[in-house]
């Protein structure tokens, strides 16, 4: 196990900024997590999983041990006649994932091309885009649980998955998610409804879209609204779209009637963050070496070398002004340390 001291995690995170961590390990293994778990607990120090560094903040020198989560691999596990059985690293790049799969013309993925972060991260956020949320495809997760150091294994029940939201991030920092297996299939529903991937595909002159086709135009409209974190440091979308109750919703809608929502249940809305920060005028708006992306409201970038407690700060003003205007308390998707 080789424990480096004192590393920047600036290339390690989406936001690039130059923050410090006391230790840093990278593991290839369940045994090297346990591993370097075991080292942290008898140095009386904290440690943090990171991952593809996609959806974390640091906002000051991490005093403890960086856990780069480098467990890699697809395997195949099983085959029907209509689906193929994946088991994928935690460490796993989604996209290259999702390209993968794609290629192979297995589907139930490919409407979350692009998105930013690694494989074992996806079942914690339980990400979506377009219509589809990876839980429709996740079969079981497993993990370590560190209060027994133990593995264990939750079929897809008992993820508890929800909007943005699982049973591992209701457990926050108690699970480490080592593997996922996923369930595609041979012949998959597509799912092309959303009139961005219409208004591209019509463009484009597809009438009957192969799965690398849905890909391709996700990746195309991603990438004509999301700066790319190589260039211009950001996480992705900052902020969750909240949820309302449809009394909570009709009272504000009739008081803003252009605000932009979605029923996502009975009795509840899903309120575009989007909308809601650009209707308070941050859209573009840029603040030393922060700035809100010109092209997506939702996204925060670091134009220079912001640290990470500026584009907090930033963040934070953000919320207080959405607030202010629409009684709507703004959450933070990104993690913060």
């Amino acid at each position: 196990m080789l424990i480096e001291e004192n590393k920047s995690l600036k290339q390690y995170t989406s936001f690039g900024c130059n923050e410090i961590s006391r230790y840093f390990v990278a593991v290839k293994s369940v045994d090297a997590i346990l591993e370097a778990i075991t080292w942290s607990k008898e140095k009386k120090i904290p440690y943090y999983i990171l991952g593809a560094g996609t959806n974390i903040l640091f906002t000051k020198p991490f005093e403890g041990l960086v856990i780069k989560m480098e467990i890699v691999g697809i395997l195949k596990t099983n085959e029907t006649a209509s689906e193929v059985f994946l088991n994928v690293g935690a460490g796993e790049n989604w996209h290259h994932f999702v390209s993968y799969c794609v290629q192979k013309g297995w589907g139930g993925i490919e409407n979350l091309s692009l998105i930013p972060g690694s494989v074992g991260a996806s079942p914690i956020q339980n990400i979506g885009a377009y219509g589809v949320e990876v839980q429709e495809t996740i079969e079981s997760v497993t993990a370590i649980d560190t209060l027994s150091s133990q593995p264990i294994t939750f079929n897809n029940t008992a993820c508890e998955f929800s909007y943005r939201n699982s049973h591992f991030k209701k457990e926050k920092n108690r699970y480490i998610i080592t593997a996922v297996k996923f369930i595609l299939k041979k012949q998959p529903q597509l799912r092309t409804e959303y009139g961005p991937i219409k208004e591209t595909l019509r463009e484009k002159g597809i009438k009957n879209p192969s799965l690398a086709a849905i890909s391709n135009a996700i990746i195309q409209i991603r990438s004509s609204q999301l700066p790319d974190p190589k260039i211009l440091g950001n996480s992705g979308s900052f902020f969750r779209n909240p949820t309302l109750s449809t009394i909570d919703f009709e009272k504000l809608k009739n008081k803003f009637p252009q605000m932009i929502a979605y029923p996502i249940a009975d009795d509840f809305y899903k309120v575009s963050a989007g909308w809601l920060i650009e209707s308070c005028g941050w859209k573009g708006t840029r603040k030393g070496n922060v700035g809100c992306y010109e092209k997506k409201s939702l996204v925060l970038v670091n134009y220079d070398d912001a640290s990470g407690n500026e584009i907090f700060d930033f963040s934070e003003e953000i919320i207080q002004s959405v607030f202010k205007k629409f009684t709507i308390l703004l959450e933070r998707e990104v993690n913060v340390l």
